[in-house]
């Protein structure tokens, strides 16, 4: 023990503890908690809660309407930061901690850092059952919080005010390890929460956590390069890892170096702006024609910094290419090693760079530049179609709204979205023009992230238009961080896209011969369908009612004008527009699994299985 030390309760050292952790890379420092969230209850209001007062000058606090929004939020923040600052999510015990499980879920498939803080049962079992506690008749050390286990990538119940010594540092050291991060669980029973205890003073020393960049193992470069060397038609494909390595400017000059062409994931895209001559924009399921096409005769496929999920691979049936191999340039070796691949286990940026110093004078034949290039040439004309309104009168479609948002924004705006259609349109269509413009939560695809996530992004990038593109759908999963905006004073943009019900599951209920049910927003009629009139909710008046500037846009014309006002609106604002609901995106360039009943009896599901049997047949196991 240090002859030193400082009287606290447990809550007051952690949080003189998070407010003195940092990050550095590249000689660049940031707070590694930034903040914390919170909604107050039994379990965290007398510990957590009366902290954050007694600290309020070390630890901003963001007062939040729901705990998985709040997650989301945070989530938001530190994508926006490249991961290297993070902010906290406190929460009573019962509901407000099983509410944190979507959204923990959400930061750990996106490998993104948040640190959750649910409050837990009496560690004395002084008061036992409490309110809200779970009895476990066999497993009396079980909470509701054990459901976060799976979900987080550290979690730790401090059952004694010292155990928190080094469960924080193990938590500070998962959140600032580009390799391991997530979501960090640290359950604080109560009574616990608020006990005194002497600490060493040396645990509120400022610490700083360094994010390694990681350099690729000489042998493997070495094979790495004797691959792209060998190759004829090598593609990349860009993951989130890239910008989360702050890797575009390497992927750039590997680009321009060698010629190699660049297709991106959802989390990839913006890698090279959309107006690179190597950039064929989106891949797999929701990708272009020309990603997808040049996906299935490429003989090296170059993946960076990307966990190949079955949108990206099209359910293992895109690269097909009989001598097809695999080259993967990740941090983690989990994701190297997928599709049997070559490895490159390595920061991003610093793998690219060896990279394109070891491939000095190497480049792709003429023949295969000029083929991409002019696919991309096509490709641009059928985005322009996609955009195009030629009768500024008329009901907008949806890929319009994207064409008249394209039209608006400028390098610096974020676009955020998540799930619903709108993903496919976007990664098809959109314009990214810088890294991080183009902000797709789709590791997850969780409806109700866009609202709350551009709240953090906001808090990330004061004074940076931020764009949440929503559907009906979604907007009725989660609209209650709006009043959060408004309180928080963050000028956030909400494009609210009304079209009666789940667009894109519709479309997919449509194709494996479910019919659409369910997934219109009609009254049921006398059959017990839902084939009735629309319902009449008006969601614009919601959003007013929430404390938003709402401009409702009726035409093409209309929806222009407002997008331009919104952009300049200093307070939260919404568009809100009613679509024409005939699709107009460019369909499918490759497909997606997802099994239709093997016998029914109804001629829609057996149709289905027919296709579906086609198109299984062509998955390929790389080995």
């Amino acid at each position: 023990m240090s002859a030193t030390t400082r009287r606290l309760t447990t809550a007051q050292a952690l949080v003189r503890f998070l407010s003195v952790q940092y990050t550095e890379r590249d000689g660049a420092r940031r707070r590694l908690v930034a903040g914390t969230w919170g909604i107050f209850g039994h379990g965290n209001v007398a510990g957590i809660g009366q902290a954050l007062v007694e600290h309020a000058d070390v630890m901003p606090y963001h007062q939040g309407r729901n705990e998985q929004a709040m997650v989301h939020a945070a989530v938001g923040y530190a994508r926006q930061l490249n991961r290297l600052s993070a902010q906290a999510v406190t929460t009573s015990i019962g509901p407000g901690a099983t509410n944190l499980v979507t959204g923990a879920a959400l930061a750990t498939v996106n490998r993104l850092p948040v640190l959750l803080l649910p409050g837990d049962y009496f560690a004395s079992r002084a008061a036992d059952p409490l309110l809200q506690q779970l009895e476990h008749p066999v497993e009396a050390d079980v909470s509701v919080n054990d459901t976060l286990r799976p979900v987080s990538r550290y979690f730790d119940r401090v059952t004694r005010p010292e155990a928190l010594i080094p469960s924080a540092l193990n938590a500070m050291r998962v959140l600032a390890d580009p390799a391991e991060t997530g979501a960090v669980t640290l359950a604080l029973p109560q009574d616990v929460q608020a006990e005194a205890y002497d600490w060493p003073e040396e645990f509120f020393a400022e610490r700083v956590w360094s994010v390694r960049r990681p350099a690729p193992d000489p042998v493997e470069l070495s094979a790495a390069v004797a691959a792209v060397r060998a190759a004829r038609r090598p593609l990349i494909v860009a993951g989130g890892g890239i910008h989360h390595s702050e890797a575009e400017d390497a992927l750039r000059a590997l680009a321009d170096a060698t010629g190699i062409p660049v297709a991106s994931t959802q989390a990839g895209k913006g890698s090279l702006r959309h107006d690179h001559p190597a950039d064929l924009g989106g891949i797999g399921h929701t990708g272009t024609a020309v990603s997808d096409d040049l996906a299935r005769t490429a003989d090296l496929v170059i993946g960076v910094g990307t966990r190949y999920t079955d949108f990206t691979t099209a359910s293992g049936t895109l690269f097909q290419h009989p001598d097809v191999r695999f080259l993967n340039l990740n941090i983690t070796g989990f994701d190297a090693h997928k599709l049997a691949a070559r490895t490159l286990v390595c920061d991003a940026r610093t793998g690219l760079e060896r990279l394109t110093e070891a491939l000095a004078g190497h480049r792709v034949e003429e023949s295969y530049e000029a083929e991409y290039r002019a696919s991309k040439e096509r490709w641009e004309r059928v985005v322009e179609a996609a955009y195009r309104a030629d009768d500024d009168s008329a009901v907008p479609t949806q890929t319009q709204v994207v064409g008249a948002l394209d039209a608006v924004v400028g390098d610096e705006d974020v676009v955020i979205n998540a799930a619903g259609s709108l993903p496919g349109d976007l990664h098809k269509l959109w314009r990214a023009r810088s890294p991080r413009q183009y902000h797709l939560e789709y590791g997850y695809s969780c409806m109700g992230y866009e609202i709350p996530a551009s709240l953090g992004v906001q808090q990330a990038a004061p004074g940076t238009p931020v764009w949440a593109l929503v559907g009906d759908g979604t907007y009725l999963m989660g609209p209650t961080e709006i009043v959060t905006a408004v309180q928080e004073n963050l000028p956030v943009k909400l494009v609210l896209i009304q079209n009666h019900g789940y667009a894109s599951i519709g479309g997919l209920s449509e194709s494996v011969g479910a019919e659409r049910f369910g997934t219109a927003y009609r009254h049921r009629a006398a059959d017990g369908t839902f084939t009735g009139a629309p319902l009449p909710v008006d969601l614009a008046a919601n959003a007013a009612s929430l404390g938003m500037r709402v401009l409702r846009a009726r035409t093409v014309g209309e929806l222009r004008n407002a997008l331009a006002e919104a952009r300049d609106c200093d307070r939260p604002a919404c568009v809100y527009v009613e679509t024409d609901p005939a699709p107009t995106a460019p369909p499918a360039e490759a497909w997606w699994d997802v099994p239709v009943a093997e016998v029914a009896s109804r001629e829609a599901a057996v149709l289905a299985r027919e296709r579906y049997a086609s198109q299984v047949a062509g998955r390929r196991r790389h080995l």
